[in-house]
């Protein structure tokens, strides 16, 4: 059974090495518990994996994508461009009222840390 089928998904797979490795990510999907699109028929995972490739019931490109995205170590993010992250970045600052040296010298000489000036000493 499992040689009429390899045959039967060779026109739906470039090639033989495609297919392997499409049909074993399927054959690990259905062995963690995805749903089998087609009745089991007694079949092993691997089997059932290449009769779905074979009835279009799965497509490869579906089980190319999972299988990129379950090898991926790190998830792909779109980064801010430059003017929206200076402006998310400058949002994220509290704002401080301006302050004069006279008002700031003044406040600083209340609270006794006032550092000595010409005219101080």
């Amino acid at each position: 059974m499992a040689r009429v089928t390899v045959e039967d998904c060779i026109d739906k797979v470039d090639n033989r090495f495609d297919l392997v490795l499409l049909a074993a990510h399927r054959a690990r999907l259905i062995a963690a518990g995805a749903p089998m699109t087609v009745d089991r028929d007694n079949d092993k995972n691997p089997v059932v994996a290449l009769r779905e490739l074979a009835e279009d019931k799965v497509t490869s490109d579906e089980i190319k994508e999972d299988l990129v995205t379950s090898l991926q170590s790190q998830l792909d993010m779109d980064e801010p461009d430059e003017a929206e992250g200076l402006a998310a970045e400058k949002a994220d600052l509290p704002e401080h009222d301006t302050v004069s040296e006279d008002d700031l010298l003044k406040a600083l000489q209340q609270s006794g840390m006032a550092p000595l000036s010409p005219s101080n000493k």
